[in-house]
This record gives structure tokens, sequence and C-alpha cells, in this order.
């Protein structure tokens, strides 16, 4: 469900990190820092994880895969993170998706293909069904659709529900990173009202999962349900058998581009 990024030294910024993001402000105070590639239609719009920034591996290999097909790509930050205002402590699934949907209509025009990554994958179908006319496909990658509910709620000890409830956060250790990542009752309680997975779906478009077998923080079973639920009679799941949550890998990206040059329809894909 956590992607954030570790330790290592950052790569050196791409030609396409070379000024500022832009920042769109929010009408009830604050802004979210994005970054638009122009090019043509679909845009690919990718949704990055909980704790993850638009500096990330994938975020970044994306904007270097649609430069080079001359698709325009839009990436982001939701409030709390990276470049973006406020704390992260302070977001919910319900303030990242209004996050995502502003600045996709700020940004953007016409069709859509949304690359929605861990939570970004739960963030992607929220979207996708405020602008079921506009969205084209969508592509996740480790989707974790009611992760709230399924991951964080079953793993927290009785003592820690406890400080939930009384204090209103707890920090859980995180394997991609030497500082806890906040879980707050609000983000728990938002995600409660958000639920995927307990109902059918309504979304009719082309949908490709990938899912690494290996992964250790949202089960790859999780898109064999996420697949059940949706409408769309056009949906896939790939399972990389040694693929772990993160899926960044050069093995991995390169079937994340396959993946995504196929609902884009480039040759060669």
């Amino acid at each position: 469900m956590t992607e954030h990024r570790s330790g290592a030294p950052a790569a050196a910024p791409t030609p396409y990190e070379q000024h500022d993001p832009s920042l769109l402000a929010l009408a009830g105070g604050g802004h979210v820092a994005y970054r638009h590639l122009p090019g043509r239609a679909p845009t690919v719009v990718f949704l990055c994880g909980y704790g993850s920034e638009m500096t990330g591996t994938k975020a970044r290999f994306l904007h270097r895969l649609c430069a080079q097909s001359g698709h325009a790509y839009l990436r982001f930050d939701y409030r709390g993170r990276g470049a973006s205002s406020g704390r992260l402590e302070d977001g919910t699934i319900g303030t990242w998706t209004d996050d995502a949907c502003a600045v996709i209509e700020a940004a953007t025009g016409g069709p859509l293909v949304l690359v929605g990554s861990s939570m970004g994958g739960w963030i992607m179908l929220l979207v996708a069904r405020r602008m079921p006319g506009r969205v084209q496909a969508l592509v996740g990658v480790a989707p974790a659709p009611d992760f709230t509910e399924d991951g964080i709620w079953p793993r927290l000890p009785a003592r820690e529900r406890e400080t939930l409830a009384t204090r209103g956060v707890v920090h859980v250790p995180s394997r991609y990173s030497d500082e806890p990542y906040p879980v707050t009752l609000r983000l728990i309680e938002d995600g409660r009202e958000r639920l995927q997975l307990r109902h059918r779906i309504p979304l009719d478009c082309p949908v490709r999962l990938i899912h690494g077998y290996r992964d250790e923080d949202v089960p790859w079973r999780t898109s064999l349900r996420l697949a059940a639920r949706l409408r769309s009679s056009d949906v896939t799941v790939q399972i990389v058998g040694d693929g772990d949550h993160r899926l960044s890998r050069d093995a991995d990206l390169a079937l994340l581009a396959r993946t995504l040059h196929g609902v884009l329809g480039v040759r060669g894909a």
C-alpha cells in the first residue's frame, strides 16, 4: 500500500524536471503541484501511491515513455507530498481523489488513460467513475483499492486501534522508509465510505492490471478481486512471478511500457 522511496541517493533530474512544477491553486486553500507534458491524445495520467511523489521511478519512467511516443502526460503530487501544500496526515482518499480530478480538469482536455500505482489504483477507479465519458482505459500497477480496510485496519493491534480512536493518529513502520508513516482515523473512516471491492464497479472501459506474486503489502489476489468486480468485459490481469509491490525493476517497467502501449495502440507494443 505504501510506496515510499528508499534512502538511496536521488537520481539526477531528467530534462523534464529542469524547471519548477506548475501549481494549481485550490478553492479551499493550498495548491497541488504538477507537471504536464503536451502531446497527442489520449493524455496519460499517473496516480502514485500513498506517500509517493511525482519524482518516483514509475512516474518519471512514464514521462520519458510518453515523450518518446508523443502522447500527453500528467503527473502530480497529492496534497501533503512533494511540492504540493499541506500535511500527509490531513489527507484522505476523498481529498486525494479531489486533487486528481482538479488537476486533470485544469491541465487536460479530451480522452484519458489512467495509470494507478498502489493506492493510486484506488484513486484511479474513483476518478474514472467521476469522468466515465473521458476515461478511455485503466492500467493498475499493484492496485490497492480498499487498502485502508483490508490492509491497514486488520494489521493494527488492539492497543494501536485504541490510540487511533483517542488521538486520531498512529504511526506505522514502513519497509520502504526509515520513517514510520501516519495512519489517521479520518483516513480509515473516509476509506470506508469509498470501498470498491464490496460491490459491482460500473466501469466499461478496457482495464489492465499488473501485480507481483511476491507483493507483501497488497496480495496479488486483490487484482483478481478487482477484475471480478469490474463491469467491463475487457479486463486482463498479469501476475509477475518474482515481482514485489513496487514493480520498479527494469523488467517490470518494460512490462508496464508494453501494457500501456497496448491500450494506446502504439505500434511495436
